[in-house]
């Protein structure tokens, strides 16, 4: 049984959901499509709007958003990467969610635009100010759907933000703040200026649950995309390997999933596997204190109110998968519970620097998807597992390709 709640990071379904898998795709935007798993919707409605009411909130900001990045919110494709497959040897076939295509060209926008939609239906002021700390395509989607919401955002960067990212923030209206780390301070430079800011009342505008659990609402119509194609597909996958930086991603693509096989849409799940590189792997290291304890699940149960023991910051991250660089994994609770106690056990991968660079050569080598090393780290992920044998090669996985190749 699933012991952890919202304040543990799992967001579960809002009261009196309902799914219904169209056979169509008339209108394949996923906060409509899926809006009454969504507690926007639900908050939607408590608060006495229609279900015109809220489609009309949404179209209207992904009507914005369009003017901003020629194109809105649709559904994504899940591909069978076929010439892949067999160029690694993965008999079972390698399956990839593309989201280079999405709004901002990443999955960051989701989390985003479900927490943009909150706002509108809790009616927040224009004027109350946004925040996120982000070095990359979290903080480019946050100004995206912040200036489509015409709402005020400060992006907190690190001293090495690359030009051309701030570049893109300035043109979208964000605020820059530059982050210097401070020799009386411990801790991600950005993430301090980032409470400091939430102090003075700031709201969280990023793809942390830690900071803002609403964020996983908008992140799990990615899982919920997948449990449709997988249904239309008539597809069984074993393992879903996906990149883990602060772990939001894969904490709200498992958790949309358990709700799909919860709610009888998907037979089974395949495990999930987490990917880090070996040169910032901080999941690994809590996942085992955990698992090589003496009692599992008291010492998951100690790590709800006491993370620190179990989640320590990991010191000089580095990789050229620069967006999975977080020194802690903010999102780690529901990733070890699924792995551990989930119905389908999977566990952590890290991968080698090695790795990271040929899962990016070969996505651009046997694909047409342009997908930075980030964005295919779950690729290097399942390299390594099939170098270690802990993944069979006739075991059908599917990664996650979340963002497209450019300079940051």
């Amino acid at each position: 049984m699933n012991f952890l709640d919202q304040n543990s990071g799992w967001l579960g379904l809002p009261p009196e959901s309902s799914w219904e898998i169209k056979s169509d795709l008339s209108d394949s935007n996923p906060f409509i499509e899926y809006r009454k798993l969504l507690w926007s919707y639900h908050l939607a409605t408590t608060k006495g709007l229609s279900d015109q009411d809220f489609l009309t909130v949404v179209r209207n900001l992904d009507e914005s958003v369009s003017e901003i990045e020629t194109i809105g919110f649709q559904e994504t494709p899940l591909v069978l990467l076929s010439e892949l497959s067999e160029a690694i040897g993965q008999n079972g076939g390698v399956w990839a969610k593309n989201e280079t295509v999405n709004v901002s060209g990443s999955h960051k926008a989701r989390h985003l635009f479900g927490l943009a939609i909150r706002l509108e239906i809790e009616e927040v002021s224009k004027s109350k100010p946004l925040t996120i700390a982000s070095c990359g395509n979290a903080a480019l989607a946050a100004s995206v759907i912040a200036k489509a919401a015409k709402r005020t955002l400060t992006v907190n960067v690190p001293t090495w933000a690359e030009p051309s990212l701030l570049d893109e923030l300035s043109d979208n209206g964000a605020q820059i703040q530059i982050c210097e780390r401070r020799s009386d301070e411990s801790g991600d430079p950005c993430m301090l200026r980032f409470r400091e800011l939430l102090e003075e009342g700031a709201l969280p505008f990023g793809c942390q649950g830690t900071e803002n659990i609403w964020t996983i609402d908008g992140g799990k119509t990615l899982g919920f995309e997948i449990s449709t194609q997988l249904s239309r597909y008539d597809l069984e996958p074993d393992r879903l390997l996906v990149q883990v930086g602060g772990g939001a991603l894969a904490s709200s693509t498992l958790q949309a999933l358990t709700d799909a096989k919860d709610l009888g849409i998907l037979k089974n799940r395949p495990s999930l596997n987490t990917v880090q590189a070996t040169g910032c792997s901080p999941l690994s290291i809590a996942y085992n204190r955990i698992a090589e304890s003496n009692n599992p699940s008291e010492a998951l149960s100690e790590a709800v109110s006491t993370p620190i023991k179990y989640m320590e910051p990991w010191e000089n991250p580095s990789s050229a998968a620069t967006g999975i660089l977080d020194d802690v994994t903010y999102d780690w609770l529901p990733l070890v519970w699924d792995m551990l106690f989930g119905d389908n056990v999977g566990g952590p991968l890290s991968a080698s620097e090695e790795k990271i660079l040929l899962a990016k050569k070969l996505v651009a080598d046997h694909t047409d998807i342009s997908a930075s090393a980030t964005g295919t780290a779950g690729l290097a992920g399942l390299l390594a597992a099939k170098e270690d044998e802990c993944i069979n090669s006739d075991d059908s996985v599917i990664i996650l390709l979340t963002g497209v190749d450019r300079d940051f």
